[in-house]
Parts: C-alpha cells; sequence; structure tokens
C-alpha cells in the first residue's frame, strides 16, 4: 500500500465514522449505507487528486497478487 492508498483507506475510514455518528446509523443495514458513504467520499477524493496531478495514485500491486505469490510457494 502506497502513501496516497493509505490516506484514502484514512479519508474513507474518517468519513464513515463521522456519517454514522451524525445519521445515528443503527443495525447492519443503516451501517452498512453510511460505509457506502464513506468509501464515495474516498473515491470523489481520489478522483480529483487524480485529476489534478494527471496520474493514478493507485499501486499496481494488490492482495490478489500477494495471494498469488503465496500459493506458487
Amino acid at each position: 500500500m502506497n502513501d496516497w492508498e493509505l490516506i484514502l483507506t484514512m479519508v474513507g475510514e474518517k468519513a464513515t465514522t463521522d456519517i454514522t455518528i451524525e445519521n445515528d446509523s443503527q443495525g447492519f443495514d443503516e451501517c452498512n449505507e453510511s460505509a457506502k458513504e464513506g468509501g464515495e467520499v474516498a473515491n470523489e477524493t481520489r478522483k480529483s487528486i487524480e485529476k489534478r496531478i494527471g496520474r493514478t495514485v493507485m499501486s499496481k500491486n494488490n492482495n490478489l497478487d500477494m495471494k498469488k505469490k503465496k500459493i506458487l510457494k
């Protein structure tokens, strides 16, 4: 995970927490909706950053690649 991925994860988590508190979300369905909204905040932030700097902030490495590498070992 690179710096931007870590930062955007934190943005999404903080947004989700604040949305959940503000909406007084209770139960799975309401909390799930808050989590989707928090993810949207992080996604919009990512797109804005990428538009301004003219390149992706996401790394090419991902967890699926790591799992394949472990299996091959």
